[in-house]
Protein backbone atom coordinates (compact mmCIF):
# COMPACT_ATOMS: atom_id res chain seq x y z
CA UNK A 1 0.00 0.00 0.00
CA UNK A 2 1.47 3.85 -1.03
CA UNK A 3 0.85 5.25 1.97
CA UNK A 4 1.31 8.67 0.48
CA UNK A 5 -1.35 7.86 -2.01
CA UNK A 6 -3.90 6.64 1.06
CA UNK A 7 -3.21 9.65 2.87
CA UNK A 8 -3.66 12.16 -0.27
CA UNK A 9 -7.29 9.48 -0.71
CA UNK A 10 -8.53 9.99 2.74
CA UNK A 11 -7.31 13.20 4.06
CA UNK A 12 -10.45 14.84 3.76
CA UNK A 13 -12.51 12.65 5.55
CA UNK A 14 -10.10 12.52 8.64
CA UNK A 15 -10.08 16.36 8.86
CA UNK A 16 -14.16 16.32 8.54
CA UNK A 17 -13.87 14.00 11.55
CA UNK A 18 -11.89 15.62 13.67
CA UNK A 19 -14.33 18.76 12.87
CA UNK A 20 -17.02 17.13 13.93
CA UNK A 21 -15.53 15.63 17.28
CA UNK A 22 -13.81 19.18 18.17
CA UNK A 23 -17.65 20.86 17.64
CA UNK A 24 -17.97 22.97 21.06
CA UNK A 25 -22.35 23.20 20.50
CA UNK A 26 -24.30 19.78 20.13
CA UNK A 27 -24.29 18.04 16.84
CA UNK A 28 -27.52 17.71 14.53
CA UNK A 29 -29.25 14.26 14.08
CA UNK A 30 -27.50 14.58 10.78
CA UNK A 31 -23.95 15.51 11.82
CA UNK A 32 -23.99 12.64 14.27
CA UNK A 33 -24.80 9.86 11.78
CA UNK A 34 -22.03 11.32 9.65
CA UNK A 35 -19.59 11.05 13.04
CA UNK A 36 -20.15 7.55 13.44
CA UNK A 37 -19.97 6.93 9.77
CA UNK A 38 -16.52 8.83 9.55
CA UNK A 39 -15.75 6.93 12.96
CA UNK A 40 -16.12 3.57 11.42
CA UNK A 41 -14.20 4.88 8.14
CA UNK A 42 -11.19 5.88 9.87
CA UNK A 43 -11.43 2.80 12.48
CA UNK A 44 -10.84 0.57 9.24
CA UNK A 45 -8.48 3.01 7.74
CA UNK A 46 -6.22 2.64 11.00
CA UNK A 47 -6.62 -1.44 10.80
CA UNK A 48 -5.05 -1.38 7.30
CA UNK A 49 -2.57 0.85 8.34
CA UNK A 50 -1.11 -1.85 11.21
CA UNK A 51 -1.32 -4.69 8.89
CA UNK A 52 -0.72 -3.54 5.60
CA UNK A 53 1.59 -0.95 6.27
CA UNK A 54 2.72 0.30 9.28
CA UNK A 55 3.51 3.62 9.50
CA UNK A 56 4.08 4.85 12.83
CA UNK A 57 3.04 8.89 12.86
CA UNK A 58 0.23 7.73 10.46
CA UNK A 59 -1.27 5.37 13.01
CA UNK A 60 -0.83 7.28 15.92
CA UNK A 61 -2.70 10.28 14.27
CA UNK A 62 -5.75 8.17 13.15
CA UNK A 63 -5.67 6.23 17.05
CA UNK A 64 -6.07 10.14 18.59
CA UNK A 65 -8.90 10.79 15.94
CA UNK A 66 -10.80 7.64 17.12
CA UNK A 67 -10.13 8.69 20.87
CA UNK A 68 -12.00 11.82 19.81
CA UNK A 69 -14.18 10.77 17.75
CA UNK A 70 -15.17 8.07 20.55
CA UNK A 71 -15.55 10.99 23.32
CA UNK A 72 -17.60 13.07 20.92
CA UNK A 73 -20.05 9.81 20.34
CA UNK A 74 -20.76 8.58 23.63
CA UNK A 75 -19.38 11.19 25.70
CA UNK A 76 -16.42 10.99 28.49
CA UNK A 77 -15.87 8.23 30.55
CA UNK A 78 -18.41 8.14 33.01
CA UNK A 79 -16.39 7.01 35.84
CA UNK A 80 -13.64 9.92 37.54
CA UNK A 81 -11.89 10.69 40.52
CA UNK A 82 -13.14 9.30 43.98
CA UNK A 83 -16.00 7.32 41.99
CA UNK A 84 -13.20 5.14 40.06
CA UNK A 85 -11.28 4.60 43.49
CA UNK A 86 -14.11 3.13 45.14
CA UNK A 87 -15.05 1.15 42.30
CA UNK A 88 -11.21 0.04 42.28
CA UNK A 89 -11.33 -0.67 45.75
CA UNK A 90 -15.36 -2.20 46.25
CA UNK A 91 -15.44 -3.84 42.54
CA UNK A 92 -12.29 -4.02 40.36
CA UNK A 93 -9.83 -5.18 42.84
CA UNK A 94 -11.35 -7.94 44.80
CA UNK A 95 -13.12 -9.32 41.11
CA UNK A 96 -9.56 -9.59 39.50
CA UNK A 97 -7.93 -11.35 42.58
CA UNK A 98 -11.46 -13.95 42.88
CA UNK A 99 -11.89 -14.61 39.37
CA UNK A 100 -7.85 -15.55 39.31
CA UNK A 101 -7.56 -17.79 42.83
CA UNK A 102 -6.38 -20.64 41.54
CA UNK A 103 -3.14 -18.98 40.21
CA UNK A 104 -2.57 -17.56 43.73
CA UNK A 105 -3.76 -20.72 45.31
CA UNK A 106 -1.54 -22.36 43.19
CA UNK A 107 1.56 -20.45 43.88
CA UNK A 108 0.75 -20.38 47.92
CA UNK A 109 1.02 -24.08 47.38
CA UNK A 110 3.70 -24.30 45.59
CA UNK A 111 6.04 -21.72 47.72
CA UNK A 112 4.77 -23.31 51.02
CA UNK A 113 5.80 -26.86 50.17
CA UNK A 114 9.04 -25.82 48.82
CA UNK A 115 10.09 -23.93 52.28
CA UNK A 116 8.37 -26.53 54.12
CA UNK A 117 10.26 -29.38 52.19
CA UNK A 118 13.46 -26.78 53.28
CA UNK A 119 12.38 -26.76 56.87
CA UNK A 120 12.40 -30.66 57.42
CA UNK A 121 15.27 -31.51 55.76
CA UNK A 122 17.63 -28.77 57.68
CA UNK A 123 16.35 -30.03 61.09
CA UNK A 124 16.76 -33.93 59.70
CA UNK A 125 20.35 -32.99 58.50
CA UNK A 126 21.24 -30.13 60.57
CA UNK A 127 25.10 -30.58 59.47
CA UNK A 128 24.11 -29.47 55.64
CA UNK A 129 23.31 -26.02 56.78
CA UNK A 130 26.89 -25.51 57.08
CA UNK A 131 27.39 -25.82 53.44
CA UNK A 132 25.30 -22.65 53.00
CA UNK A 133 26.46 -20.70 55.94
CA UNK A 134 29.10 -20.54 58.26
CA UNK A 135 29.03 -21.82 61.83
CA UNK A 136 29.35 -17.76 63.06
CA UNK A 137 26.81 -16.42 60.61
CA UNK A 138 24.57 -19.23 61.77
CA UNK A 139 24.82 -18.43 65.61
CA UNK A 140 24.78 -14.31 64.43
CA UNK A 141 20.98 -15.27 63.27
CA UNK A 142 19.96 -17.58 65.60
CA UNK A 143 21.14 -15.52 68.92
CA UNK A 144 21.03 -12.05 67.21
CA UNK A 145 19.96 -10.89 63.79
CA UNK A 146 16.70 -12.72 63.03
CA UNK A 147 14.87 -11.15 66.58
CA UNK A 148 16.97 -7.75 66.24
CA UNK A 149 15.87 -7.08 62.67
CA UNK A 150 12.15 -6.01 63.76
CA UNK A 151 13.15 -3.67 66.09
CA UNK A 152 16.39 -2.53 65.56
CA UNK A 153 15.06 0.90 63.70
CA UNK A 154 12.43 3.39 64.63
CA UNK A 155 9.35 1.93 63.56
CA UNK A 156 7.88 4.41 61.08
CA UNK A 157 11.27 4.33 59.31
CA UNK A 158 11.09 0.43 59.27
CA UNK A 159 7.34 -0.05 58.02
CA UNK A 160 8.05 2.23 54.92
CA UNK A 161 11.10 0.25 54.49
CA UNK A 162 9.43 -2.94 54.64
CA UNK A 163 6.30 -1.37 52.50
CA UNK A 164 8.71 -0.48 49.67
CA UNK A 165 10.62 -3.52 49.83
CA UNK A 166 7.19 -6.16 49.51
CA UNK A 167 5.56 -3.18 47.04
CA UNK A 168 8.95 -3.96 45.10
CA UNK A 169 8.88 -7.50 45.33
CA UNK A 170 4.97 -8.24 44.36
CA UNK A 171 5.82 -5.84 41.33
CA UNK A 172 8.63 -7.94 39.98
CA UNK A 173 6.69 -11.20 40.42
CA UNK A 174 3.54 -9.09 38.45
CA UNK A 175 5.39 -7.56 35.55
CA UNK A 176 8.34 -10.29 35.08
CA UNK A 177 4.95 -12.71 34.51
CA UNK A 178 5.28 -11.82 30.90
CA UNK A 179 8.28 -13.57 30.72
CA UNK A 180 7.50 -16.24 32.92
CA UNK A 181 10.86 -17.08 33.81
CA UNK A 182 11.04 -13.97 36.05
CA UNK A 183 8.44 -14.38 38.09
CA UNK A 184 9.53 -17.84 38.68
CA UNK A 185 12.50 -16.87 39.85
CA UNK A 186 10.81 -14.18 41.97
CA UNK A 187 9.08 -16.87 43.34
CA UNK A 188 11.52 -19.38 43.82
CA UNK A 189 14.01 -16.41 45.19
CA UNK A 190 11.29 -15.90 48.35
CA UNK A 191 10.54 -19.46 48.97
CA UNK A 192 14.37 -20.36 49.23
CA UNK A 193 14.95 -17.77 51.93
CA UNK A 194 11.87 -18.13 53.46
CA UNK A 195 12.97 -21.98 53.68
CA UNK A 196 16.59 -21.16 54.66
CA UNK A 197 16.16 -18.74 57.17
CA UNK A 198 12.84 -21.04 58.75
CA UNK A 199 15.04 -24.16 58.55
CA UNK A 200 18.08 -22.37 59.92
CA UNK A 201 16.08 -21.62 63.37
CA UNK A 202 13.84 -24.83 63.41
CA UNK A 203 16.90 -27.22 63.42
CA UNK A 204 19.00 -24.92 65.93
CA UNK A 205 15.67 -25.02 68.70
CA UNK A 206 14.06 -21.59 67.45
CA UNK A 207 11.18 -22.87 65.72
CA UNK A 208 8.79 -21.17 68.30
CA UNK A 209 10.69 -17.60 68.06
CA UNK A 210 10.67 -18.18 64.46
CA UNK A 211 7.18 -18.62 63.90
CA UNK A 212 5.56 -15.82 67.13
CA UNK A 213 7.94 -13.59 64.87
CA UNK A 214 6.91 -13.93 61.24
CA UNK A 215 3.08 -14.82 61.19
CA UNK A 216 2.02 -11.72 62.50
CA UNK A 217 3.01 -9.94 59.43
CA UNK A 218 4.09 -13.00 57.46
CA UNK A 219 0.21 -14.07 56.92
CA UNK A 220 -0.68 -11.03 54.99
CA UNK A 221 2.20 -10.34 52.97
CA UNK A 222 2.73 -13.54 51.94
CA UNK A 223 -1.05 -13.80 50.66
CA UNK A 224 -0.21 -10.29 48.84
CA UNK A 225 3.19 -11.96 47.08
CA UNK A 226 1.04 -15.29 46.19
CA UNK A 227 -1.52 -12.84 44.59
CA UNK A 228 0.86 -10.49 42.79
CA UNK A 229 2.53 -13.97 41.30
CA UNK A 230 -0.18 -15.95 40.40
CA UNK A 231 -1.26 -12.86 38.73
CA UNK A 232 1.91 -12.40 37.23
CA UNK A 233 2.13 -16.19 35.75
CA UNK A 234 -1.29 -15.81 34.10
CA UNK A 235 0.37 -12.54 32.63
CA UNK A 236 2.33 -14.45 31.10
CA UNK A 237 0.25 -17.62 30.14
CA UNK A 238 -2.41 -15.17 28.25
CA UNK A 239 0.38 -15.02 25.78
CA UNK A 240 1.19 -18.98 25.56
CA UNK A 241 -2.27 -20.15 25.38
CA UNK A 242 -4.19 -17.01 24.69
CA UNK A 243 -7.30 -19.32 23.34
CA UNK A 244 -9.54 -18.75 20.09
CA UNK A 245 -8.35 -14.62 20.48
CA UNK A 246 -5.70 -12.72 19.22
CA UNK A 247 -1.94 -13.10 21.29
CA UNK A 248 -2.20 -9.10 21.64
CA UNK A 249 -5.84 -8.99 23.13
CA UNK A 250 -5.56 -11.75 25.50
CA UNK A 251 -2.35 -10.27 27.07
CA UNK A 252 -3.54 -6.53 27.02
CA UNK A 253 -6.73 -8.41 29.12
CA UNK A 254 -4.12 -9.92 31.36
CA UNK A 255 -2.01 -6.95 31.72
CA UNK A 256 -4.74 -4.43 32.93
CA UNK A 257 -5.87 -7.12 35.47
CA UNK A 258 -2.25 -6.70 36.51
CA UNK A 259 -1.84 -2.73 36.91
CA UNK A 260 -5.55 -3.29 38.78
CA UNK A 261 -3.83 -5.66 41.43
CA UNK A 262 -0.83 -4.10 41.23
CA UNK A 263 -2.41 -0.61 42.50
CA UNK A 264 -4.84 -2.90 44.89
CA UNK A 265 -1.70 -4.60 46.77
CA UNK A 266 -0.37 -1.44 47.60
CA UNK A 267 -3.24 -1.28 50.33
CA UNK A 268 -2.81 -4.56 51.64
CA UNK A 269 0.96 -4.12 51.72
CA UNK A 270 0.70 -0.93 53.36
CA UNK A 271 -1.35 -3.43 56.47
CA UNK A 272 0.97 -5.70 56.36
CA UNK A 273 4.34 -3.60 56.98
CA UNK A 274 2.56 -1.63 59.50
CA UNK A 275 1.78 -4.76 61.69
CA UNK A 276 5.68 -5.54 60.63
CA UNK A 277 7.02 -2.54 61.90
CA UNK A 278 4.48 -1.97 65.16
CA UNK A 279 3.18 -5.74 65.82
CA UNK A 280 5.90 -8.18 65.57
CA UNK A 281 8.25 -6.40 67.73
CA UNK A 282 6.25 -5.46 70.35
CA UNK A 283 5.67 -6.70 73.66
CA UNK A 284 2.29 -8.52 73.43
CA UNK A 285 2.31 -12.08 73.83
CA UNK A 286 3.24 -14.29 71.07
CA UNK A 287 -0.65 -15.33 70.50
CA UNK A 288 -1.58 -12.23 70.92
CA UNK A 289 0.42 -11.22 68.09
CA UNK A 290 -0.59 -14.07 65.99
CA UNK A 291 -4.36 -13.24 66.54
CA UNK A 292 -3.59 -9.85 65.19
CA UNK A 293 -1.94 -10.94 61.87
CA UNK A 294 -4.63 -14.28 61.54
CA UNK A 295 -7.32 -11.23 61.67
CA UNK A 296 -5.97 -9.18 59.37
CA UNK A 297 -5.28 -12.44 56.80
CA UNK A 298 -9.36 -13.27 57.66
CA UNK A 299 -10.39 -9.40 57.15
CA UNK A 300 -8.66 -9.56 54.00
CA UNK A 301 -9.58 -12.91 52.31
CA UNK A 302 -13.35 -11.83 53.50
CA UNK A 303 -13.17 -8.81 51.88
CA UNK A 304 -12.17 -10.53 48.37
CA UNK A 305 -14.50 -13.48 48.81
CA UNK A 306 -17.72 -11.33 49.85
CA UNK A 307 -16.77 -8.94 47.46
CA UNK A 308 -15.20 -10.57 44.48
CA UNK A 309 -18.11 -13.12 43.99
CA UNK A 310 -20.74 -10.63 44.58
CA UNK A 311 -19.02 -8.55 41.59
CA UNK A 312 -18.87 -11.65 39.67
CA UNK A 313 -22.21 -12.81 39.81
CA UNK A 314 -23.24 -8.93 39.16
CA UNK A 315 -21.37 -9.40 35.60
CA UNK A 316 -18.22 -7.63 36.55
CA UNK A 317 -14.65 -8.32 35.65
CA UNK A 318 -12.68 -5.99 37.25
CA UNK A 319 -11.40 -4.54 33.55
CA UNK A 320 -12.10 -1.39 32.14
CA UNK A 321 -15.18 -0.50 30.47
CA UNK A 322 -15.43 -1.92 26.84
CA UNK A 323 -16.07 1.64 25.36
CA UNK A 324 -12.75 2.57 27.43
CA UNK A 325 -10.71 -0.46 25.53
CA UNK A 326 -8.79 -0.13 22.44
CA UNK A 327 -10.78 -0.34 19.23
CA UNK A 328 -10.09 -4.16 17.96
CA UNK A 329 -10.18 -5.75 14.41
CA UNK A 330 -12.91 -8.68 14.56
CA UNK A 331 -10.86 -12.15 13.84
CA UNK A 332 -12.93 -15.39 12.93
Amino acid sequence: MDVDSFIARHDAEWLRLEHLAGRRRRLDGAEADELVALYRQVATHLALVQTRAPEPALAARLSRLLAQGRAAAVGPPRVRGWQALARGVLVDFPVTVYRTWRWSVAVALATIGASTAMWLWLRAHPERISRVLPSSEVRQLVDHDFRSYYSEHPAQSFAAHVWTNNALVSALALFLGVTLIGTLYVLWSNAVNLGLVGGVMIASGKASEFFGLILPHGMLELSGVFVAGGIGLRTGWAWIAPGARPRSESLAEAGRAAGVVALGLVGVLLVSGVIEAFVTPSGLSTVARISIGALAELAFLTYVIVLGRRGVRAGATGDIEADERGDLVPVA
